[in-house]
């Protein structure tokens, strides 16, 4: 960079040169974003609560003695005098994790286990990319994806960096259009 001075002292800065030249040799810094396997427990909460309030209500499971409960931080308990009330209940707990825009694959209802009179089933919410699936994630990407888009795992989250947005976008469809069993959302755009 030069300086040439203008007539009363002041110097100019020359040597950036326009607009074009300076776009064409400047590196495009990466944009990214991060695929993760989070759930919401306050809108899971929500589900449940409001899952256990029409299973109060409800005429078909009067005299059934159904409950809907958390176990632990990640299960969910439902018990039932019957199996098909069991499995009713369950239907109606999907209902609201629907409505609550829960995926269905981050919730993995067990099977009914017969206990004395009632009938019990634990079901748990995944949340974590898992290496397996990490893997299956990456190689979708790499075979499947875009050229220059690079992903790489980072704990329970995967990065996905590309010069071009559009590839970004891109493989965040091919990932909505895959047939993977656990539920994903893009964070951190930069």
């Amino acid at each position: 960079m030069q300086d040439t001075t203008i007539g009363s002292g002041q110097r100019k800065p020359t040597g950036y040169g326009t607009y074009e030249e300076q776009k064409e040799g400047a590196v495009m810094a990466d944009s990214s974003f991060d695929i993760v396997s989070k759930i919401d427990r306050q809108e899971v909460d929500n589900a449940l609560n409001q899952a256990a309030k029409e299973l109060t209500t409800r005429f078909d499971f009067r005299g059934t003695d159904t409950t809907i409960a958390w176990k632990g931080e990640e299960a969910i308990e439902l018990v039932s005098s019957t199996e098909e009330r069991l499995k009713a209940a369950v239907d109606v707990f999907k209902e609201k994790l629907i409505r609550r825009d829960i995926s269905m694959k981050a919730f993995d209802a067990g099977d009914p286990q017969p206990s004395g009179k009632t009938f019990r089933l634990t079901g748990t919410l995944k949340q974590g990319i898992d290496a397996e699936n990490a893997k299956k994630i990456n190689k979708l990407i790499r075979d499947e994806g875009p050229k220059g888009v690079k992903s790489q795992v980072q704990g329970e989250e995967i990065r996905v960096s590309s010069k071009k947005r559009d590839d970004l976008q891109a493989v965040q469809s091919l990932l909505r259009g895959s047939d993977l069993d656990i539920a994903l959302q893009f964070v951190n755009y930069r």
